[in-house]
């Protein structure tokens, strides 16, 4: 029995790489016959693709890979990290600078949330960051209201269920308190949705500022909010392992904190860091965004 898989990538994979769609959704495009491979309509991403292959999407030739990116982006508070937003509110994909390519975002922040968010053009290094397997820590400075004790954050370093839904144990460092509230920094690993502002509801505590500093080795530092900057190539060889390939079981190895490449204003948005506070730094579905010919018409 020959049990050598056939040459090329899984068609959802590629159009994910190119910047098509997420993995999922572009299985579901497939699944709707907007695709077609050498003339061909197909229904079912259970096939492999190779350059060779000609494939369009809703009548149009995809675009050739480019190489994978990243960028460590500086969202500031009052922008929903999603495509579009049914409300109507700005997203983080209207105030990207207007040279940015398309991209994804590595999981999300909340609209009242701000600090480090990653961004990609590739949908396998999406994957494989969000996984928890991967098991980066994601660091952040929070502020809430009140006098917290060691005592009163002890639950959250051993780990608490809220609304029946089981939080793992956080690292809490209580780091000053500030007239009538309390700055401290968290750690965690998960990152399911509001944890943290949930988690210290639960305590008996309001988050009134939650500032995202570092996701694994990438640190926010001193890039502004409403910023972008891109790392250096170096780096995605060394933190994903890129020379062997990008795979969504992998995990990296060094943990040395990572430097941008360079600095990209927005479009819209704050130009300085907070007035007040800690200085801050040693940082579901597709989130796509409309080209920038597509921003400028």
């Amino acid at each position: 029995m020959n049990t050598t898989p056939p040459p090329g990538d899984r068609i959802a994979k590629v159009l994910s790489r190119v910047g098509v769609a997420s993995r999922r959704e572009a299985e579901r495009m497939i699944e709707a016959g907007r695709v077609t491979v050498n003339g061909k309509k197909i229904t079912s991403p259970a096939l492999n693709v190779t350059t060779s292959d000609r494939i369009t999407v809703d009548g149009k030739p995809i675009a050739e890979a480019e190489p994978e990116r990243v960028w460590l982006y500086h969202k500031p508070q009052g922008l929903v990290t999603t495509a579009k937003d049914e409300q109507g509110r700005k997203t983080i994909f209207d105030a990207l600078p207007e040279e940015m390519p398309r991209v994804m975002s590595v999981g999300r922040l909340d609209l009242n949330s701000e600090g480090l968010l990653l961004l990609t053009n590739d949908g396998g290094i999406k994957r494989k960051l969000e996984l928890p397997s991967t098991g980066w820590l994601r660091k952040y400075r929070v502020r809430i209201n009140g006098r917290p004790s060691e005592a009163s954050l002890e639950p959250l370093r051993k780990g608490i269920v809220v609304d029946g839904e089981r939080f793992q144990p956080m690292q809490v460092t209580l780091d000053r308190q500030q007239g009538a509230n309390a700055w401290i920094t968290i750690g965690l690993r998960e990152g399911k949705n509001r944890e943290i502002r949930r988690a210290m509801e639960h305590v008996g505590f309001t988050v009134n500022r939650l500032i995202r500093v570092a996701y694994g080795p990438f640190q926010l530092g001193t890039l502004k909010p409403g910023h972008v900057e891109e790392l250096r190539r170096k780096a995605l060889r060394d933190q994903l392992g890129l020379d062997a390939g990008v795979t969504p079981e992998g995990t990296a190895t060094k943990q040395k904190p990572v430097r941008a490449r360079r600095n990209a204003g927005p479009n819209a948005g704050p130009k300085s860091g907070p007035k007040s506070g800690p200085k801050v730094g040693a940082k579901s579905g597709t989130h796509g965004r409309a080209d920038a010919k597509k921003r400028r018409s």
